[in-house]
């Protein structure tokens, strides 16, 4: 209704001034008659000689005003036809229909995206940690320290509380990597956080090793606080890697109902957290976990594989350009020299040692 309203005194309003330009116009055109009338009698009237020159030049004047008066009214025209159209405005419109019509002729902005950032995790997992290549030769020296060092080896493998960080650095100043041993899957009575496991995580004697008893891994709130010290240490000695032996358990007697998803669980946790402080880690035996823990695991270290004959499940790591150290022990029947021409083959890293790990080792010739 106020649209209408709106239109209707602007109709009126065109109208009343169209009457005025009308009218004007008419006003004009009259006088424009009279003066050109006026005009062709003076051009036309008889030119008398008997004239005074006063007179003439009277005529000269009004000749001059008339031509002024023309010329005056011609522009008035002009004007009155352009003043038409300058009156023909067009109709305010609301406020709220004009800022309507503004914002559709206005280009539209672009729209804005919100970027969805990750958050960061508290402990990020660094890329730098020691990547190992098939062919290292290694030794493995875990019990009777002192490690001997002059053993010709370019990764050595040693026990994390019988070595301190002077014997890391003296090695790694030689040019070999060291990986640190510890014991992921049972706890050894003998070591110095040993009471620091609680009870519910002991299960029954480890068969064959005094003094061990096997850890409820399913329990990983519970380890993670003892388990988390050791790779700290291992860090701060100044490791390359870690060997987290007893890995390989849920076929054990443990005296707890493990499974196989409990075990690789466990052991991708162990992976998460050597990779967290930058250190590799290797999968010890457990071939047939491979499928799902290659991924995770940076080496693999294998116990009598030839003489058992599963080596060849292990090959997946070969495959994937990561090593297998491998040992042999010299009380089963293994024929190291077969063992060796094998490896060389399949590009393990062969060695021979006694079951108590102390410095003794053959290598392939």
């Amino acid at each position: 209704m106020e649209s209408m309203k709106n239109l209707h005194v602007f109709a009126s309003r065109s109208t009343a001034k169209q009457s005025t330009v009308n009218n004007k116009l008419d006003i004009s055109m009259g006088l424009l008659r009279t003066q050109k009338r006026a005009l062709y009698r003076g051009e036309h009237a008889p030119r008398t000689p008997a004239l005074a020159g006063g007179a003439r030049d009277d005529i000269s004047v009004s000749r001059y005003k008339i031509c002024i008066t023309i010329l005056a009214v011609f522009c008035a025209l002009a004007l009155v036809s352009c003043g038409t159209n300058a009156f023909q405005t067009t109709p305010t419109l609301p406020l709220e229909k004009a800022t309507s019509q503004i914002t559709m002729t206005q280009k539209p902005e672009a729209t804005v995206i919100p970027t969805t950032t990750s958050t960061p995790q508290a402990n990020p997992t660094p890329t730098g940690w020691w990547r190992p290549q098939p062919g290292l030769t290694w030794q493995w020296h875990i019990s009777e320290p002192p490690v001997d060092t002059s053993v010709n080896a370019q990764v050595f493998d040693i026990d994390l509380f019988e070595n301190d960080a002077a014997v890391v650095a003296g090695l790694q100043a030689q040019g070999r990597k060291v990986i640190c041993y510890i014991s992921v899957g049972s706890r050894e009575d003998w070591r110095p956080d040993k009471d620091q496991f609680p009870p519910e995580v002991l299960g029954k004697d480890y068969d064959g090793w005094p003094g061990e008893k096997w850890l409820d891994i399913r329990q990983i709130d519970k380890l993670a606080p003892i388990m988390r010290a050791r790779f700290d240490l291992c860090k701060a000695k100044g490791f390359d890697a870690i060997e987290p032996d007893n890995m390989e358990i849920y076929d054990n007697e443990t005296g707890f109902p493990l499974t196989y998803d409990d075990q690789i669980r466990y052991a991708r946790w162990l992976a998460d957290e050597a990779h967290q402080r930058g250190l590799a880690i290797g999968m010890k035996n457990a071939s047939d976990s491979i499928k799902d823990l290659l991924p995770s695991f940076d080496f693999a270290i294998t116990e009598d594989c030839f003489d058992q004959g599963w080596c060849g499940e292990m090959l997946p790591f070969i495959q994937a350009g990561k090593p297998v150290f491998a040992a042999e022990y010299d009380d089963t029947a293994v024929d190291f020299q077969a063992a060796c021409r094998k490896a060389k083959e399949m590009g393990f890293s062969v060695i021979l040692k006694h079951r108590i790990l102390t410095a003794f080792r053959v290598t392939c010739p």
